[in-house]
Order: structure tokens, then C-alpha cells, then sequence
């Protein structure tokens, strides 16, 4: 069963929760669960990315991606400004933006595929491979933090796309 952990209590009793960005930043208190945040805040993108598809396809989906990474960012800045602390892994928008881009090559809302894009984030975004690891060390601030996901989400899309059309799912 997840839990907080322990070492992340002092930052969360500086934390408003009253407040849309802390609610944001952590993608509705998924970030604070623990092990594997980032995992838990890319299984809760994954309904909402359905959906957007589901009702719009990929013409809504991009401008929800633009809208999400802008809202990420300032929920990012918002979160790292009340505790203090950069690149928190409590922050997990930045998974629901890389998320959602990687799902954008998706041909079909069907297990499979949604599984593949699944996987597929979570390893760019967990192995970090150059650029990844260049942003993600090297890049400050909220646009650091929303940076590496984005790129891991581009990453992902580009190989569940050859995945795809390579007739793999």
C-alpha cells in the first residue's frame, strides 16, 4: 500500500493545499505517494489523456498538453517556492505533460497500446538518456523540472510511433 514518506512530512506542513497549484503540482496528491511517485502521477494522467482522446483525438490533446505544461510550470515554481525544495518528487504534473505527449502517436485507445506508452515514459523518464539527463541536471527552476519529462514524453512518442507502424501493437 503507497505512503508518504517520512523525509517529505516537513516540506508538506509548508505546503497550501487550499491552493490549485499545490493540488496541481502534485497531480491531486498522487505525487505524495510513495515508492515511485512519478509512477503514480503517470497511472493518474492516464484517465484524463484517455479521455481527452476519446473526445477530441489528438486536436484536443495538444492544446490540453500546452495548457497543462503552462499550468505545470506555474504549479512547479508554486510548489518549489513554499517548501523550499528543487525538483521535488512530490511535483509529478511534469509526468502528466510527458504522459500525455507520448500518447499522442497512440492509433487506437486500446490496452495494448496504452500500456506500450506507458512503459515507454516511464523508462525515458526513469534511465534518463542524453539529451534527458542534460536538461534535467543542467536546467533550473520549474522549467527544469517540466523540461526532462517533456523531452522523455517526445522520446517515448517517437518509439511507440515505430512500434506502431512497424506493426509491433
Amino acid at each position: 500500500m503507497p505512503k508518504i514518506k517520512p523525509a517529505d512530512l516537513d516540506a508538506l506542513k509548508k505546503c497550501d493545499f487550499k491552493n490549485p497549484h499545490t493540488m496541481l503540482a502534485t497531480w491531486f496528491g498522487l505525487g505524495l505517494l510513495s515508492p515511485a511517485p512519478g509512477t503514480w502521477g503517470t497511472l493518474g494522467a492516464l484517465p484524463f489523456g484517455l479521455i481527452i482522446l476519446a473526445l477530441g483525438g489528438v486536436k484536443a490533446l495538444i492544446p490540453a498538453i500546452i495548457i497543462i505544461s503552462i499550468i505545470g510550470y506555474k504549479s512547479a515554481t508554486y510548489f518549489e517556492t513554499q517548501t523550499g525544495i528543487h525538483d521535488s518528487k512530490m511535483v509529478v504534473i511534469d509526468e502528466v505533460a510527458g504522459m500525455w505527449i507520448t500518447m499522442l502517436t497512440m492509433t487506437a485507445i486500446s490496452p495494448l497500446q496504452t500500456l506500450v506508452a506507458f512503459t515507454l515514459f516511464r523508462l525515458f523518464d526513469v534511465i534518463k538518456p542524453w539529451p534527458i539527463s542534460y536538461l534535467d541536471k543542467n536546467v533550473g527552476g520549474a522549467l527544469g523540472v517540466m523540461a526532462d519529462d517533456i523531452l522523455a514524453g517526445i522520446a517515448a512518442a517517437i518509439c511507440l510511433w515505430g512500434i506502431i507502424h512497424a506493426g509491433l501493437v
